[in-house]
């Protein structure tokens, strides 16, 4: 269970805010108010209250809040009518946080932007949500001024600083729970990146059951150990009021070391930073003093190191499931309980089963199947798709398999999409091919993943060269193709396994036959003499 902490500066405020139990009662505290509204309600409950501490700054809820009704200002002038779309680029920085909740109050819509994209995947971005204003720092920037002629409308293009001015309460009425908040971005089985449309009561709801089950309240001081800005901890921690210390530091023994000088409740991190740190010879002698669990999300963390981590920091390692399309969370291990192996139970409200993969009927605990959920925090749909994203009974596919025990705990052991994570990017093979089959060398080519103990899964290329091109030594050319690719995609999609083979196994349709190749992999892995490409740059 997470150790009270007090306050990081007195204020003399009430001592515990948000708190929700953990079960179907916590859906009546959900306020029926916009997802900056959030916000408000906090800082009036704790004006003086630490918001965010990062190793530049520290604001407090109700200086947070005011830079947001500025912020909403200058973005409500830019976009020029309401409704417009605002493109944020995630950074772990208060600033983020200002333009987010900024642009919802406003009476726009946010679409949240991966800073790694590449021109190409950026103007996709950008031209798919309509986005007519984007808050981004200089290199994303200078990016967007050069795909400028290729977006279908015109881009006003803002810096964080622009946005993060404190200004006068907003008068008004606000978005209703029911209007689209956000747009997140995520790729599907095509390898063409999916628009998901969240309400501000999608995100809203899921605040409330992320504080329920990590048990975080006005005491809690959360510590995120992440490379960017995830809106599930910074939505949750605002509902709940508590503190957020962002630690961008790449370096686990000292986000560590900043917990303990924070006095930090909860560490969040990702697994691949937890991996690193659960093979850091400086790991016997950390210890989390106040720290009740550290919590890891985005993709799978093994058990191998989640027992390290658990045995060496004292605290119980736990973790979560969820997507884009479900605001994200849906399950999580209880800190008190945590089941090995398992991603936990259903956050309150919601509802999983796991259903026969041809047949469709829901399956006895134990046996395997596609994981489906159901609950407040699913999405409204797809941009631009008038197919409903639920069945008629309010069911929604996921296109992950496992199962559940007795108890409920979810197990997942597969994909069906051919997609998979990197540390927590959703990596699609089709845009490597993309890439891949430009080069003049690359006659055929298929992608899979290769299993990595720290990322998750890194790129695997098979290629089938073009042999009148064939006139340099075959490791010479496969080193030239890898770094031509990884040129033009961004880090986690990056080519590190990469053969030369006769030809791609496809089906009498054309499909690629990527269980074969997988297997092929399998059989590398065990290859000791098996080495990476590194080839171009990040």
């Amino acid at each position: 269970m997470p150790v009270p902490a007090p306050p990081l500066e007195p204020t003399g405020e009430q001592s515990v805010f948000g708190s929700v139990p953990d079960g179907p009662a916590a859906l009546a505290h959900v306020p029926a108010v916009p997802l900056d509204g959030l916000l408000r309600r906090t800082a009036a409950a704790l004006p003086g209250r630490i918001a965010m501490r990062t190793p530049q700054q520290t604001v407090t809820f109700a200086e947070l809040d005011a830079l947001v009704d500025g912020g909403a200002a200058v973005l409500a002038g830019a976009a020029g009518r309401p409704g417009a779309v605002v493109g944020v680029v995630s950074a772990l920085t208060t600033s983020f946080a200002v333009a987010y909740y900024g642009t919802m109050r406003a009476g726009l819509v946010v679409a949240t932007v991966n800073p790694f994209l590449r021109e190409d995947a950026l103007a996709h971005v950008l031209a798919g949500a309509a986005v007519s204003v984007v808050v981004a720092p200089p290199e994303v920037a200078a990016r967007v001024e050069r795909i400028r002629g290729r977006l279908p409308n015109p881009v006003t293009v803002l810096s964080p600083q622009d946005v993060a001015r404190p200004g006068p309460p907003r008068g008004g009425p606000g978005p209703a729970p029911d209007d689209v908040a956000c747009i997140q971005f995520t790729s599907g089985t095509t390898g063409e990146p999916k628009a998901v449309q969240l309400t501000h009561r999608n995100l809203v709801v899921n605040a409330v059951q992320i504080a329920a089950v990590h048990e975080l309240n006005s005491n809690s001081v959360a510590l995120n150990h992440l490379p960017l800005f995830h809106p599930m901890h910074l939505n949750s921690a605002v509902w709940a009021g508590a503190a957020q210390v962002l630690v961008p530091e790449a370096d686990g023994a000292a986000a560590v070391e900043a917990a303990n000088r924070h006095r930090a409740t909860h560490f969040y991190s990702l697994p691949v930073r937890l991996a690193h740190l659960a093979a850091d010879p400086r790991l016997p002698e950390l210890r989390l003093q106040t720290v009740g669990a550290v919590f890891s999300g985005g993709s799978a963390l093994l058990p191998a190191p989640a027992r390290t981590l658990a045995r060496h920091l004292g605290v119980p390692v736990v973790q979560g499931y969820g997507l884009a399309e479900t605001s994200p969370l849906t399950h999580c291990q209880r800190p008190s309980r945590p089941v090995p192996g398992s991603v936990g139970r259903v956050v309150p409200g919601t509802e999983c089963r796991v259903v026969d993969i041809d047949t469709r009927a829901p399956v006895e605990p134990g046996r395997p199947g596609e994981v489906q959920v159901r609950g407040p925090q699913v999405m409204r749909g797809y941009l631009g798709s008038a197919d409903p994203p639920t069945d008629a009974e309010g069911w929604f596919s996921t296109g992950d398999v496992g199962h559940q025990d007795a108890a409920g705990n979810l197990f997942l052991t597969d994909r069906l999409k051919d997609v998979f994570k990197y540390e927590n990017w959703v990596v699609s093979p089709t845009e490597i091919e993309q890439v891949l089959i430009q080069h003049p060398a690359v006659q055929d080519c298929a992608v899979v993943d290769h299993p990595d103990p720290y990322r998750g899964a890194v790129a695997h290329a098979f290629v089938v060269l073009a042999t009148q091109t064939q006139a340099q030594p075959v490791s010479d050319e496969l080193a030239d193709i890898t770094g031509y690719v990884n040129r033009q995609l961004p880090y986690y999609q990056h080519v590190e396994y990469i053969d030369s083979v006769d030809g791609i196994p496809r089906s009498p349709n054309g499909k690629i036959l990527r269980r074969a190749l997988r297997e092929r992999v399998s059989d590398l892995a065990h290859d000791s003499s098996l080495t990476p490409f590194h080839g171009g740059s990040q």
